[in-house]
């Protein structure tokens, strides 16, 4: 297992690392911070909750670390979460900013969910190193753990090399100019581009065997994918959905079913175990 534990504990007020770092450092998965409430730790063998009620300074600062007191990385944060460094997700609640229809920003924040991003070299063993690959799960399953593990497994091992579109620098992430998990030696990397945009340039310029995405959500990221297809590559991608039932019900990746884009379809299970499953004829 491997974590950017230190850029973890930087995204923390400083009152609060010593006792993050003694309870959590090896099986911490998410820090929720809820304002006028004690932190709340939760790891794999069970929740512990820390004394000091958090403020509206401590979410700030939260928010602050993980922007790197950045314009335009705050601005992401109209999705509703910020990538920090290390790969770690804060996601945010409070106060919604809306504009002509659309949410644009979180303010007076209130709540703030750490999901701490690890690497576990190996869990992808046996899985196919050819062919087009759907991964499905419910938020914190570990779709991005599994994908980052099969594409260092393909380019280490496969036929060909591997593009990858890192959307928002959760799949290789860096901490200090220094990668914080390895890719695999025939991996390239697109990092800051939409998911669409990023598989039509990867075609365009890096002639991969195999494209990998993570969280295809919009029309124009099935589009890409869609193109892709014709081109003779394999696809990898994650969607979130608890089964393939509830993907296939989903109107946006009907196009993408009905062209049997992907051969072989993982949900994820507990304990980032998956089962296979097959897109029915």
């Amino acid at each position: 297992m491997v974590c950017a534990w230190q850029a973890l504990l930087n995204l923390l007020p400083p009152p609060m690392r010593q006792d993050v770092d003694r309870l959590g450092r090896d099986n911490l998965q998410e820090l929720r911070l809820r304002k006028g409430m004690c932190p709340e730790l939760v790891r794999s063998n069970g929740t512990v909750r820390l004394r000091e009620s958090v403020t509206s300074e401590m979410l700030q600062y939260v928010v602050n670390a993980a922007c790197r007191y950045s314009p335009w990385t705050a601005s992401t944060a109209a999705d509703g979460y910020i990538t920090a460094q290390g790969g770690h997700r804060v996601g945010l609640c409070g106060e919604v900013v809306v504009r002509n229809g659309i949410m644009c920003d979180v303010r007076c924040v209130t709540s703030l969910c750490i999901r701490v991003a690890r690497d576990f070299p190996g869990i992808g063993k046996g899985i196919p190193l050819t062919g087009s690959m759907l991964i499905l799960g419910r938020p914190g399953s570990g779709k991005t753990t599994l994908l980052r593990d099969i594409i260092r497994t393909r380019s280490e091992n496969g036929q060909g090399s591997i593009a990858v579109v890192d959307e928002r620098g959760e799949l290789f992430p860096s901490f200090q100019g220094k990668s914080c998990f390895s890719p695999g030696s025939r991996t390239d990397i697109l990092s800051g581009c939409p998911k669409g945009q990023g598989i039509e340039l990867l075609l365009r310029t890096m002639g991969p065997a195999t494209i990998a995405v993570d969280e295809i959500t919009a029309q124009e990221d099935c589009n890409g994918l869609l193109k892709a297809l014709w081109c003779g590559v394999d696809l990898i991608a994650t969607a979130h959905a608890g089964s393939l039932r509830d993907f296939m019900k989903r109107t946006i990746y009907k196009p993408l079913l009905d062209s049997r884009v992907f051969s072989t379809v993982l949900v994820m299970q507990a304990e980032k175990t998956w089962r296979e499953e097959r897109i029915p004829l």
